[in-house]
């Protein structure tokens, strides 16, 4: 089941470049939630809640429940407007979830088990070939997170959609069959070691 994150806010009535320079001044992030065939609504957030949540891993895929004035509505956190200079959040959509209609997420993909892959203890590498992977979700079934274990795996081994858990609910966007999320691959050779060997060889 998907886990949501409470988000408190308050209403914003007017729209406009100059309506979010008033709510910037007064210290909070304008804000809107969007979608599902209904008008936005317009909030304000304060911005420590806007970083805490950029800065916990999986926020792509996290249902917010945005509560403003008795209003509940949820949504997924869709895109970020930042100040050229501070970093700071200038405005944030929301993109609102209703019942029954399927979203896009990214889901953050978690590894376990590399330090004991036979591939990796050998010398090769772990090559993540997807950190992240968008699928079409319920928004009541969104996993916080696809986990694999990859201890098992040697050199050229890899590991794949079907692999993965925490897919029983989803469907991948990408449409390659059972495509490649990691692999191991062989040790890389050192260029500067072996330019090094090339002229003493030469000696003998």
């Amino acid at each position: 089941m998907t886990k949501f994150v409470t988000i408190e806010a308050s209403s914003r009535a007017k729209a406009g470049k100059g309506a979010a320079r008033a709510t910037r001044r007064s210290g909070l992030v304008p804000a809107v939630v969007y979608g599902a065939k209904a008008e936005p609504t317009l909030v304000a957030i304060d911005p420590r809640i806007i970083m805490r949540e950029l800065h916990s891993a999986g926020w792509r895929s996290r249902v917010y429940e945005i509560k403003a004035d008795g209003k509940s509505e949820r949504g997924l956190m869709r895109d970020i407007q930042f100040h050229p200079v501070t970093d700071m959040p200038l405005h944030v959509d929301f993109q609102r979830l209703a019942p029954g209609q399927r979203v896009n997420v990214e889901i953050a993909v978690h590894i376990e088990g590399e330090e004991n892959s036979p591939g990796v203890k050998r010398g090769g590498v772990l090559n993540v070939v997807r950190h992240t992977i968008e699928v079409h979700a319920d928004p009541e079934n969104i996993p916080e997170t696809f986990t694999v274990d990859v201890s098992a795996l040697d050199i050229h081994d890899n590991v794949r959609w079907d692999d993965l858990k925490g897919t029983e609910n989803v469907t991948p966007v990408l449409q390659i069959p059972n495509f490649v999320v990691a692999t191991v691959a062989p040790p890389t050779v050192d260029a500067e070691a072996e330019a090094e060997e090339a002229p003493a060889e030469e000696e003998k």
